[in-house]
């Protein structure tokens, strides 16, 4: 709990932002025109993909300092949630401060939830941009006598049939794309380390699935529209393997779910969006 991450100050602009939006498969379709103000296609017109903020003022794979004390072969991104206080403009310097906010201990042999928080704030004023949540599951670090709850509630989906579905295919060199959005964890990139973890061949970064959905939700939900994106919040429920297709599937109230098509599994469940309450 007390292991300070340091803040990392960030500068971004046109690249930053069209690259970040490229990594989560925006600009597909190169007629779309809502879409293409997200990846610096129009000359006239750019915006910032509200994701973004998951890689801005992002401290890397901090979890993998020894001095943490954590098996960095065995943890998993188990949550990820994101709050949008103020749109980004479409170039700027940032400041974010990550801290941890909770520790669970599941016991020996089932491992811990590691909690932890980003604050994005504008270099110049402070003023608060975004806030993003994360929950890590240690699964080789439990048993270390921590609380043993209480544990995050989950959003419960409907039991009906979506009302949309959004598909993103991704490629399968998407994780050596979105490994330069500062998260170089070597789990994605290279088949011997992902071995060793147990998979079969390297996953896409679950911040990358995250992202196609968030792009799934803007263009569904807020029609393209940065100003109305509020937030979300969901559970990581399978792993995804580069050059699979993601489906996300959305009720109108704002329950969210992706699969992976070609498996049909959900890899991220449970999900909330809600619009920006000034919007």
């Amino acid at each position: 709990m007390g292991f300070d991450i340091p803040e990392v100050r960030q500068s971004y602009g046109a690249a930053e932002v069209a690259h970040y939006g490229l990594t989560i498969g925006m600009g597909q379709d190169p007629l779309n025109m809502r879409a293409l103000p997200y990846v610096g296609a129009l000359a006239d017109d750019s915006c910032v993909m509200p994701a973004i903020v998951n890689v801005l003022g992002h401290p890397g794979f901090w979890l993998g300092n020894p001095a943490t004390g954590v098996n960095a072969l065995k943890l998993v991104h188990g949550e990820q949630g994101m709050t949008i206080h103020r749109t980004l403009p479409p170039e700027g310097t940032v400041i974010g401060k990550t801290r941890i906010t909770g520790l669970i201990d599941k016991g020996e042999g089932r491992g811990a939830l590691l909690y932890s928080e980003k604050e994005i704030r504008d270099a110049e004023t402070g003023d608060l941009l975004a806030t993003t949540r994360g929950t890590i599951f240690l699964r080789g670090d439990g048993g270390f006598g921590g609380p043993q709850g209480p544990v995050k509630s989950v959003h419960e989906l409907p039991e009906t049939a979506p009302d949309h579905v959004f598909d993103t295919p991704t490629r399968p060199e998407q994780a050596l794309y979105y490994r330069w959005n500062a998260d170089p964890n070597a789990l994605h990139l290279d088949p011997r380390v992902a071995a060793k973890a147990g998979f079969e061949r390297p996953i896409l970064h679950g911040l990358c699935s995250f992202g196609c959905a968030a792009h799934a939700l803007l263009a569904v939900l807020c029609d393209y529209d940065a100003e109305r994106f509020g937030s979300m919040d969901a559970r990581f429920t399978a792993v995804v393997f580069p050059g699979e297709t993601l489906r996300t599937e959305i009720w109108n109230d704002g329950s969210f779910r992706t699969r992976v098509l070609e498996r049909n599994q959900i890899a991220i469940g449970n999900g909330l969006f809600k619009l920006r309450e000034s919007a």
